[in-house]
């Protein structure tokens, strides 16, 4: 014979609390879905474009770079020229002898390529001769903003 345990029914101490504890549940739900909503619009954002490197102060940033690379077309020093960089396919600039490494790379020269190459130009390009990297995200910003100003 089995036995069954009745539980007795849960009783309210009064209808004023059975109402405050409604409208808690309400609030809560409602405050979960809002929390949904949000994390959904967060999540089907694109991702945020490269931020907007100021020239100028690029062009100080460069001058670390100025000793290995020319600005002016076709001076090649121990870096290419790096005149009309922006856009061009890399290692294609004329006269310059480059790695087999970066000649084989084969990517257009832009803000997200040349963001991932000035971070790192050795885990960017296996092989490259080019040690100089740019740790801060800012200056690598504005010294994009300056090569894209650099025409062929």
């Amino acid at each position: 014979m089995s036995r069954t345990r009745l539980i007795p029914p849960i009783t309210s101490i009064t209808p004023e609390f059975d109402l405050m504890l409604m409208h808690s549940l309400a609030r809560i739900r409602a405050a979960g879905y809002s929390i949904m909503l949000v994390f959904a619009g967060v999540l089907a954002m694109p991702p945020p474009a490269y931020a907007q490197g100021d020239a100028a102060a690029g062009e100080k940033v460069f001058a670390h770079c100025g000793p290995c690379h020319s600005t002016k077309p076709g001076e090649n020093k121990f870096g290419p020229s790096l005149a009309g960089v922006f856009g061009r396919k890399s290692g294609t600039e004329p006269g310059y002898n480059y790695s087999s490494a970066m000649k084989g790379l084969n990517v257009t020269w832009d803000e997200k390529t040349l963001d991932e190459y000035l971070q790192g130009p050795g885990k960017f390009v296996r092989g490259t001769r080019m040690v100089y990297f740019v740790p801060n995200e800012k200056d690598r910003q504005d010294v994009i903003a300056y090569l894209k100003t650099l025409s062929k």
